[in-house]
């Protein structure tokens, strides 16, 4: 049994479409689309430039 089935999800699109209209759907799109992943690149840990460089020496 899921939480939403396909008739739900259409009607939830249908009340954000009419809440927001159709010129404002591709600015929240790519808005929330970088700050999904803005929110992925700040759980990746951070890499340094001197690390990547010593383990370039390595493999070689």
């Amino acid at each position: 049994m899921d939480f939403f089935s396909v008739p739900h999800i259409l009607i939830i699109l249908l009340v954000i479409l009419l809440l927001f209209g159709a010129r404002r759907l591709p600015e929240i799109g790519a808005g929330l689309g970088k700050g999904i992943s803005e929110f992925r690149r700040s759980l990746k840990p951070p890499r340094d430039q001197a690390g990547e460089e010593g383990d370039e020496q390595h493999t070689e």
